[in-house]
C-alpha cells in the first residue's frame, strides 16, 4: 500500500501498540473528553456545528439539546430563526424549554422572567423595571443551512461558516436527519479514515458492490480544510472521501436502490456526514444529502430515504449485536444496512476504545494521520499557541465515480476551459 503523505505509520514489529500513531500510553482520553476547558473540548468549540434537524423546531417551539457536555435550549422564533440559550432559567432554575416563545423570545414557566435571543433578559413582571437589564444568560449564535440548525459554541466571533456547494443544487432530492449512537465521537470519525473497512464490514450491500470488496491502495493529503482520502481498487475504481476538520466526512455513494429496474444509472448521491458529541460516550451522527437526480427517480429515492431514517440501528442493537441485520425494506442504498453495519463494527468497539491495546497496521495509514493531527492541534491548545487556519472547502468536489456512472450536472468551474 502507498505511504501516507502525511506521516508514515510508525509500526513497531516487537510490540506494534504503544506509539504506532505517535501517541502516548496514557493521554488518549485527550481525544474524546469533549466538556467546557478541556484541550478537545476548547479546539472544537472553534468550529461551527450541527446541533438538531431542522424541521424538527417548528416555529414557535423549543427543545432541549445536549452537545459537547453542555445542557442548552434550543427554540424558534415567530421569525423562524433559531435561538440558543441556557438550559436553566437564572431565577429559582427550572429548565426553560417548557417556557413559552413570544415572538422572538422565550418565557420561562415558573416566574415569567423573559431573553431574548442573546440571552438578555427583557422581562420581570414581579420585579422592578431595573432588575432584567442586569441579568443574562448563556447564548451561542446559530442558523439553519441545509435542513440543519448549526451552532457556534466558542468565544469571540464565529469563523466562517462551511458552506458546501452540493448541499446548496436548486435541483434534486436533499434530505437531513440525526441520530445518537452510544460511542465516542473519536471512534466515529476516525472510521472515516479507515478505507479499507469498507471491503469488509459492507459486503452484501449496493454500496459495497459499487466500490467492489478489493482492499485499496491508500494515499492522503492534508488540505487548508482537513484530510482527503484516496483508496484506489483499480485504475477506473478510484474513491475520494473528504474529511473537513474537525468531525463532517463527504463521500459519494450509489442512488440507484437495490432491485430498481430502471436500466439508465444515475449520478451518485452526495453525502455530509458530522459525528458531533453528544458528550464523550454519546455521539450525534447527522447527515446531509443531496441527490442530483429529477423525475421519478428523485420521487423514487426521497420515498427510499424517509424509510432509512425511520431505522436507528441504536434501536435494535441487541439484535444486531446477535448477527441479524436489517434487510433491504430498510432503503439500503439510502443508507440503512450500512449504518447498522457500522453500528456493529463501531459500537463494537465499546463506549470508548481502549486504543492502548491495539495493533495498527499500514491499513490504519488514514487513522493515524487523522490522530496525528488532532495531536498536533491539541498540543497547540495546551501551549497556548496559534492553531492551523481551517478553511472551508469551496466549489463543488467533484469526486470520481465508476466510468458507467453519469457525472453530477454541476456548472463548470469559473474559467474552466479557458
Amino acid at each position: 500500500m502507498a505511504r501516507t503523505s502525511v506521516r508514515k505509520a510508525k509500526l513497531d514489529s516487537g510490540n506494534g501498540r504503544d506509539g504506532a500513531d505517535g501517541g502516548k500510553r496514557g493521554d488518549w482520553h485527550e481525544l474524546v473528553e469533549v466538556g467546557p476547558g478541556t484541550p478537545m473540548g476548547n479546539f472544537l468549540r472553534t468550529f461551527w456545528h450541527p446541533v438538531a434537524v431542522a424541521r424538527e423546531l417548528a416555529d414557535g417551539s423549543a427543545t432541549p439539546i445536549r452537545i459537547m457536555g453542555e445542557d442548552l435550549t434550543l427554540y424558534r422564533g415567530a421569525s423562524g430563526r433559531p435561538y440558543i440559550v441556557a438550559h436553566r432559567c437564572p431565577h429559582r432554575s427550572t429548565v426553560l424549554h417548557v417556557g413559552w416563545i413570544e415572538d422572538d423570545t422565550i418565557r420561562c414557566r415558573y416566574h415569567g422572567w423573559r431573553f431574548d435571543g442573546t440571552g438578555q433578559c427583557v422581562e420581570m413582571p414581579a420585579e422592578d423595571a431595573s432588575f432584567p437589564p442586569k441579568v443574562k444568560i448563556l447564548n451561542y449564535p446559530a442558523r439553519d443551512y441545509a435542513g440543519l440548525v448549526f451552532a457556534y459554541m466558542g468565544d469571540g466571533e464565529p469563523p466562517l461558516f462551511p458552506r458546501k456547494a452540493e448541499l446548496e443544487r436548486d435541483y434534486g432530492v436533499a434530505w437531513s436527519s440525526m441520530q445518537i449512537w452510544p460511542c465516542s465521537w473519536f471512534q466515529r470519525i476516525e472510521n472515516s479514515m479507515d478505507a479499507v473497512h469498507v471491503s469488509f464490514v459492507h459486503q452484501e450491500t449496493k454500496f459495497g458492490e459499487a466500490l467492489s470488496y478489493k482492499v485499496p491502495t491508500l494515499a492522503y493529503k492534508e488540505t487548508e480544510w482537513g484530510l482527503k482520502q484516496i483508496a484506489t481498487r483499480s485504475a477506473d475504481n478510484v474513491r475520494v472521501s473528504e474529511f473537513s476538520i474537525p468531525n463532517c466526512n463527504h463521500i459519494v455513494v450509489p442512488t440507484r436502490p437495490a432491485g430498481h429496474t430502471g436500466e439508465e444509472p444515475l449520478p451518485w448521491t452526495n453525502i455530509f456526514n458530522w459525528f458531533v458529541p453528544v458528550d464523550d460516550t454519546h455521539t450525534a451522527f447527522f447527515t446531509a444529502r443531496q441527490a442530483p437526480i429529477s423525475g421519478p427517480d428523485a420521487a423514487e429515492f426521497e420515498s427510499l430515504i424517509a424509510a432509512a431514517d425511520s431505522y436507528n440501528p441504536a434501536d435494535h442493537e441487541e439484535t444486531l449485536f446477535q448477527g441479524n441485520l436489517p434487510g433491504d425494506g430498510i432503503g439500503e442504498t439510502a443508507t440503512g444496512l450500512v449504518n447498522a453495519q457500522d453500528y456493529i463494527a463501531q459500537v463494537g468497539q465499546g463506549t470508548i476504545v481502549d486504543r492502548s491495546q491495539e495493533w495498527l497496521g499500514r491499513s490504519d495509514e488514514g487513522v493515524i494521520a487523522l490522530r496525528g493531527i488532532f495531536r498536533r492541534e491539541l498540543e497547540a491548545i495546551k501551549r497556548g499557541k496559534p492553531l492551523k487556519t481551517w478553511k472551508p472547502r469551496h466549489g463543488f468536489a467533484r469526486m470520481p465515480v465508476p466510468p458507467d456512472v453519469p457525472p453530477s450536472p454541476d456548472p463548470e468551474p469559473v474559467g474552466a476551459g479557458a
